[in-house]
């Protein structure tokens, strides 16, 4: 569910990628059980280097690298890209490590385009001033999960989970769970006139 994309209206991209460059070079790199730390290794090496093949493949397609990128052992700096299009690994596939990509866009109807061009649809996240045009917004949005206004992480246990697309089978969360982790059946009998 974390945030692996950003779709962002050109008119306010540069705007926007300052002020994450300014969080995302403060964040430090190391081991998770020292004080301090605030990015751990991914998951295996091979993970780090599938997410160094992603970065790389991205510049070399003309992405601008804002900042990050290094990669030693399993340990994947917090990386800011830019200008992330279609074609790129990183606008096709998932990301699963500290990389964040701007796709920009020129208005709504782009957006919502770009946002819906995945085979991944798990979470998404609107924002926007006008709640009622965001509202309008979510309906068109291919996703399992849609938030306003709020991140795109959020596990609340009565809510129901899950994706559409290739991020996800089913739901569950509340009361959802029960029609999804159990099977309904019919049992019939005759009954006797004795």
């Amino acid at each position: 569910m974390s945030t692996e994309r950003l779709i962002v209206d050109d008119a306010v991209a540069d705007s926007l990628i300052e002020r994450i460059e300014k969080r995302r070079a403060a964040l430090r790199l190391g081991d998770p059980v020292r004080d301090g730390t605030d990015v751990g290794p991914v998951v295996s090496k091979a993970a780090a280097e599938r997410l160094s093949g992603m970065i790389s493949d991205a510049v070399s397609k003309g992405a601008r690298l804002v900042g990050g990128g290094h990669v030693r052992d399993a340990f994947v700096e917090p990386t800011l890209l830019d200008g992330v299009e279609r074609g790129m690994r990183l606008y096709q596939e998932e990301v699963f490590g500290p990389v964040l990509s701007v796709t920009r866009v020129a208005g709504v109807a782009e957006a919502l385009t770009v946002v819906n061009d995945s085979e991944y649809g798990l979470a998404v996240s609107v924002f926007c001033a006008d709640t009622a045009r965001a509202r309008a917004l979510v309906h068109q949005v291919h996703s399992g999960i849609c938030h306003i206004n709020r991140a795109t992480i959020d596990d609340n246990p009565h809510a129901p989970f899950g994706g559409v697309k290739s991020s996800g089978y089913g739901r569950f969360g509340g009361r959802w769970a029960i029609n999804e982790f159990t099977e309904l059946r019919w049992v019939s009998r005759t009954i006797s006139s004795d």
